[in-house]
């Protein structure tokens, strides 16, 4: 096989590995960030009771990021790098700052605007504001053309990185959720062109799975927003636009559906779906 295909598929194994040890690295380095004081504000209590660290999640945003980057085509370089980046810090700021007991009814869309309608600024807000100018530049390193055309492509680009970013960590309620639609995702984005960019993100992803499926670490708002925001720029890659505006409108739908949905409810109500959402998991 020759030509940008045949290429991101020769590449697709290597950049895998190469995202499953820089997190196996980037892994190591928290457990032993996590056994010494630095490593606190990071400690939580989940959904079982059960003490797990969130350092897991800068871990998989720098493995996923340096290997996306490694991976992405020419022109798509500087925007995975920024919109990984990027993400993976305002998720590690709000995965902190939003624990703080004043932070502590901020969730959610609503609890943002609640937050500033009452003067203040919430730790999701800077989180959503980071996020946005994150895809907002990402679509304007990525623009080709000019006019109307390139204007629509811009507008699906920021709203497929920052909705995908932010989906992906509405996910983030369970062991190995996040993870789970993440590996899926860029399974299905592999091929084409751009579809190097998430085979370093997969491999990563899949190191961290099985400290995530056991209730070691969590991904929180930095792994997961990172991790989705690199899925997002894959998909802005696809060539039809067409497609490209089904995404969105997917993710916007579901977004919404989140603010009067639980996730957990409707994946427990489905066969299928809450049985690949158990896969793997420790026993309750």
């Amino acid at each position: 096989m020759s030509g940008p295909v045949g290429t991101s598929v020769r590449w697709t194994l290597p950049l895998a590995l190469a995202g499953a040890g820089a997190a196996r690295a980037a892994l190591a380095g928290a457990a032993a960030l996590d056994r010494r004081p630095g490593g606190r504000p990071w400690r939580r209590t989940n959904f079982a009771g059960r003490p797990v660290t969130l350092l897991g999640g800068p871990a998989l945003a720098l493995s996923a990021t340096a290997s996306a980057v490694l991976g992405a085509p020419a022109g798509t370089r500087a925007a995975a790098a920024v919109v990984g980046t990027v993400s993976g810090l305002v998720g590690a700021y709000d995965d902190l700052a939003g624990a703080r007991p004043e932070q502590a009814r901020d969730k959610g869309l609503a609890g943002h605007l609640r937050a500033l309608r009452a003067g203040r600024v919430s730790a999701g807000a800077v989180k959503v504001a980071g996020i946005g100018a994150a895809a907002a530049t990402a679509a304007v390193l990525t623009r080709r053309g000019t006019g109307a055309a390139a204007f629509v492509d811009g507008v699906l680009t920021t709203g497929l990185v920052a909705g995908t970013a932010n989906l992906v960590n509405l996910l983030d309620l369970r062991p190995g959720r996040a993870g789970k639609a993440g590996v899926l995702t860029a399974a299905a984005s592999l091929r084409g062109p751009a579809g190097a960019l998430v085979a370093g993100p997969l491999g990563a992803t899949l190191a961290v799975l099985p400290a995530d499926l056991g209730e070691r670490v969590m991904l929180g708002d930095s792994g997961a927003n990172a991790l989705g925001a690199l899925l997002g720029l894959r998909l802005a890659g696809i060539p039809a636009r067409g497609a490209r505006t089904g995404l969105l409108a997917a993710v916007v739908a579901l977004t919404l559906a989140s603010e009067k949905v639980s996730f957990t409810k409707v994946i427990e109500a489905t066969p299928g779906l809450r049985e690949l959402d158990r896969l793997g998991r420790r026993a309750p």
